[in-house]
């Protein structure tokens, strides 16, 4: 009976009824939701600190997380996988952040590594992938399949990781970066191809070999809105370019008179708010079209890389990338089907590492081709060798469309699952690898023919402005440099520099060190800085050693290596920003310049006395009696500071 056909008080009553079991429905639903978080967040504040503590990176930290909470203790079940399908987002916002960084100039530079580099890593590990499935009895169709979705790699962990590492702005970052960038491009074909390889009641082998009956079945997602359905060839072309070019419109056009309008508003949480509008309207709009959500988003990205809001939507959009790739993660060590692995773990390793090695020895060769050189060979090798996450997407969307079985789709997901989970253990073979490697391993290293007044080890930023200076003064210099790169950027501009170790003592006799007047150490690491110093302290006594230093400690241990003069790279930048600081707070420039000065040979004096308090391998906290030191002179300098303010205002009188 329906409500409206009932008297009033008895369908007030029903109302009243209907309104509390929907309540108790939904506070079920709410109780439910905030159990899950609790669950996932939990796992993730647990296990990533520890991950991270013991050097296992964040991704791998995740991953662990979720098989405890997942296939170990059941504390999640299947709700995983629909929660994955939320958190995919976060590889959109990823690839959004990084269109950001990206100018449309430097994506047309990057065009050669785009279409050889990961055109050919594509097409080839299909091949390859493809060829080998043949081998093992598979149809055509499946064997394709197959090779498509192993030729991917994953966006989010390798992404992720090279960002933890520093490792993006490398030779091998930009290679890697490419490939993936390729790899997202090629998802659209992909999903175009993968319904045509359907053939209705084929026969198909299953699992264990047998011969199966698979009937193929599409599911239409009448649910989801599609601006291409029904449309001839030429028609989804003409939408798809239309959505594109409204994409690209909108960021040049549309965006600065939004954040305006915005900027009125004078609420923090209305830029956060837009800049998600921003990347959910674009991810639905590229959903309609059929493309990639993730390609989508990094277009509109690049567009907005020369905007003046591009910092804004960084901030803004950060942690959520962050939360919502750590739950992918998480939702994938979960996924992991434990059981089928238990079943047949021989045969599921055996595919996982070979689908792994094979990746891995196409990627080598083509570094070989492309000219990818030394550490960054490795870690390009290494760091794409897995399969990635649109491998779920192609695997899901072709049990649909009845090219694979159900079967063949479950092994498939195992082993795309348990590659991701071996990737974070790659990197860190990796950076066993560069640890023993040295950067210019493929160069030879230059034969030093010139000496000079001055030898200046690293001619980085600090180095070179050295270098300017004395040679601008009338005096001869000898520049070594242990990167190629830099060498070769400064050979460009006019000014002669030599390639190789300057802690060698070889090149450094070579250089002029018998002969020199003066030694300038500003290379970049630290130790070797040290070790540089006390090695020409021995072999010149009498040589002028003025070397460059990272922190106080770094001073102390260059002066202890015998440094005559010391140079803190941000020091003398700091008292001048200082400087700058109180002439604004009302001081004189004459003032200003004497609390400079004052603040200078103070803290030169404090230097000399606390180097003779520090203790090599302790830290500075913990010796007390370089901290009572420490405070008192702290104290002298603020009474030195006043006397000269009181002397001053004397004047004034």
């Amino acid at each position: 009976m329906a409500i409206a056909s009932l008297p009033r008080t008895k369908r007030r009553h029903t109302q009243s009824r209907v309104a509390y079991d929907i309540g108790g429905c939904d506070t079920s639903r709410m109780e439910s939701f905030l159990l899950q978080a609790t669950i996932y967040l939990g796992a993730a504040v647990i296990a990533v600190p520890l991950a991270a503590r013991l050097g296992l990176g964040s991704v791998l930290g995740y991953l662990l997380a979720g098989i405890v909470i997942g296939p170990l203790t059941g504390l999640v079940g299947t709700e995983a996988q629909d929660i994955q399908h939320f958190a995919e987002f976060g590889v959109v916002m990823m690839l959004f952040l990084i269109g950001l960084e990206l100018e449309p100039r430097a994506l047309w530079d990057m065009r050669d590594r785009l279409i050889g580099l990961g055109g050919l890593q594509v097409v080839v590990t299909t091949v390859a992938i493809m060829g080998g499935c043949l081998l093992m009895g598979y149809s055509w169709t499946i064997s394709f399949a197959v090779g498509m979705i192993f030729a991917l790699s994953s966006t989010a962990i390798v992404l992720q990781t090279l960002t933890e590492k520093g490792l993006m702005q490398t030779g091998g970052g930009r290679a890697t970066f490419s490939v993936l960038l390729t790899q997202d491009i090629a998802v659209i074909p992909m999903l175009a191809v993968l319904p045509l390889l359907a053939v209705p009641a084929v026969m198909q082998l299953g699992p264990d070999g047998s011969v199966q009956r698979v009937d193929t079945h599409q599911d239409d997602h009448h649910g989801a809105m599609s601006l291409v359905e029904g449309l001839p060839g030429w028609g989804v072309t003409l939408v798809t370019l239309g959505a594109v070019i409204a994409v690209i419109l909108a960021g040049i056009y549309l965006i600065r008179p939004v954040f305006r309008y915005i900027h009125h508003a004078r609420l923090r949480e209305m830029y956060t708010a837009l800049a998600l509008l921003m990347v959910v309207s674009i991810a639905v709009l590229m959903g309609m079209v059929g493309l990639s959500p993730a390609l989508g988003t990094f277009l509109a990205g690049v567009v907005l890389a020369n905007s003046e809001f591009r910092h804004e939507l960084e901030s803004d959009l950060e942690p959520f990338k962050g939360l919502l790739l750590g739950l992918f993660f998480i939702t994938v060590g979960a996924g992991i089907n434990f059981s089928l692995l238990f079943d047949e773990p021989g045969y599921i390793l055996t595919l996982t590492l070979s689908v792994m090695l094979i990746k891995g020895v196409i990627l080598y060769a083509l570094s070989l081709l492309f000219k990818v050189k030394g550490k960054d060979r490795w870690l390009f090798t290494l760091g794409l060798a897995q399969a990635g996450e649109f491998g779920f997407v192609l695997i899901s969307f072709s049990l649909q469309q009845g090219v694979l079985s159900q079967g063949q789709s479950n092994t498939l997901l195992l082993v795309v699952a348990l590659s991701m989970l071996i990737t974070p253990l790659l990197f860190i073979v990796y950076d066993q690898l560069s640890r023993r490697m040295v950067d210019h391993e493929e160069a030879d290293e230059d034969e030093v023919d010139e000496q000079g007044t001055v030898i200046i080890a690293g001619i980085g930023r600090f180095g070179q402005i050295v270098n300017r200076l004395v040679q601008s003064a009338g005096f001869s210099t000898v520049v070594i440099d242990s990167n190629l790169t830099t060498v070769q950027t400064m050979r460009k501009f006019g000014f002669r520099g030599f390639f190789g170790d300057p802690t060698r003592p070889d090149l450094l006799n070579a250089a002029g060190l018998e002969d020199a007047k003066v030694l300038v150490v500003a290379i970049d690491n630290k130790e070797s800085a040290v070790k540089l110093v006390a090695y020409a302290r021995k072999a010149r006594p009498d040589l002028h050693i003025i070397a460059r230093a990272r922190d106080r400690v770094h001073v102390y241990e260059l002066y202890d290596a015998g440094a005559n003069d010391i140079v803190r790279e941000m020091f003398d930048s700091s008292l001048r920003a200082g400087r700058y600081a109180l002439e604004n707070l009302g001081l004189t420039e004459f003032e200003a310049a004497e609390a400079e000065e004052t603040f200078y040979h103070h803290d030169r004096t404090a230097l000399r006395e606390l180097a003779a308090l520090w203790k090599p391998g302790v830290p500075v906290a913990e010796v007390p009696e370089y901290v009572k030191r420490s405070k008192e002179l702290n104290t002298d300098l603020e009474t030195a500071l006043a006397a000269r303010q009181q002397a001053d205002d004397n004047k004034k009188k």
